[in-house]
């Protein structure tokens, strides 16, 4: 007996992966998770969450929520590390290299994370949805990264 399987293309099938990523999320605000792909293969993994060590905002509160930071301001109130840092740290602790590699994370990127994304060498950022940051928008153009919504390609059938 013959069984038809629609498979997900492969954008697809990691974008499904980060958002399984993300459920690891300690933010009380927001559950963010990325992964870094080359050659189709997951180099590393990353969401938002203290520094290994350090107690979660699960645990001690959200500072940024205390101090009512809006949502994309004043990075630097938090405890935690984006989740597209952790998975540039990750891969860099592990030895791996990220060089033009491809992102997906399940929000577009702040200017923090856009710095980082293009010195690491990552070519390519596909994302679901976010916060809209002008200043990485603009940098990730200006350095040649391109920056995909994920609803794009949700109409991609099969393997490419």
């Amino acid at each position: 007996m013959s069984r038809v399987t629609q498979r997900p293309s492969w954008d697809t099938y990691f974008m499904n992966i980060t958002t399984l990523v993300a459920q690891r999320s300690t933010c009380t605000r927001r559950a963010v998770g990325a992964i870094i792909v080359k050659d189709k293969r997951i180099l590393s993994t990353g969401y938002n969450g203290a520094p290994t060590g350090i107690r979660h905002c699960l645990e001690v509160g959200c500072l940024r929520e205390s101090l009512q930071v809006p949502s994309g301001e004043r990075h630097e109130l938090c405890r935690g590390i984006h989740a597209e840092q952790n998975a540039i740290i990750q891969a860099a602790y592990h030895g791996v290299s990220v060089k033009d590699a491809l992102l997906y994370c399940t929000n577009q990127p702040c200017a923090i994370c856009a710095k980082m994304i293009i010195n690491a060498g990552i070519k390519k950022i596909y994302y679901q949805s976010g916060y809209t940051d002008a200043l990485a928008q603009e940098m990730l153009t200006e350095a040649g990264i391109d920056l995909i919504k994920h609803d794009d390609l949700s109409n991609q059938g099969g393997p490419p």
